[in-house]
């Protein structure tokens, strides 16, 4: 028996964490659907909010504690205990923010602009924004509304519809 395939048209993509890795895969994600043509909508929820709020974005953070896929310059392993040390989360957070301008990776602003130039839509959660007391005007310009999560999955459906949680 031959599967029907349908091409994606749409993806939905939720983003609940507020590290550098998660933020950036989110963005990368968005990015390039929109560079595809794909309709593309971006839910930023709890810690996710730190890539859309105006006072955070620029000092997102690597996770090192924690993080076993942690690599050190050279691909070597990153020990895990060494994240407890003072400064260690700065540190990796710099070298790593260093290799992703030597490849010309855009600044999450950068990115948040490209995303909704391209046609791209972003949107901050109602919950998350009400338990951490913020405000539409704390958030970049690019968020488009803040919504439900029932506001959100409704625009969600549709054939050739995926929701991606990152």
């Amino acid at each position: 028996m031959q599967k029907e395939e349908y091409p994606l048209k749409k993806v939905c993509i939720i983003c609940a964490k507020g590290t550098l890795e998660d933020v950036y895969a989110t963005l990368v994600l968005a990015n390039g659907a929109v560079m595809e043509g794909i309709e593309t909508k971006v839910f930023f929820t709890f810690f996710g909010l730190d890539a859309i709020t105006k006072k955070r974005m620029n000092s997102i953070h690597t996770a090192v504690v924690g993080n076993p896929a942690m690599r050190l310059p050279g691909n070597l392993p990153f020990p895990t205990l060494l994240g407890i040390l003072p400064g260690m989360e700065a540190l990796a957070s710099s070298m790593m923010k260093k290799e992703m301008e030597k490849l010309d990776i855009p600044t999450i602003p950068e990115f948040l602009e490209m995303i909704t130039a391209g046609g791209g839509e972003i949107y901050a959660c109602k919950l998350a924004m009400d338990m951490f007391k913020l405000k539409k005007e704390d958030l970049a310009d690019e968020v488009k509304d803040v919504l439900t999560v029932g506001d959100f999955y409704a625009m969600c459906g549709g054939q050739g519809t995926q929701i991606i949680f990152t």
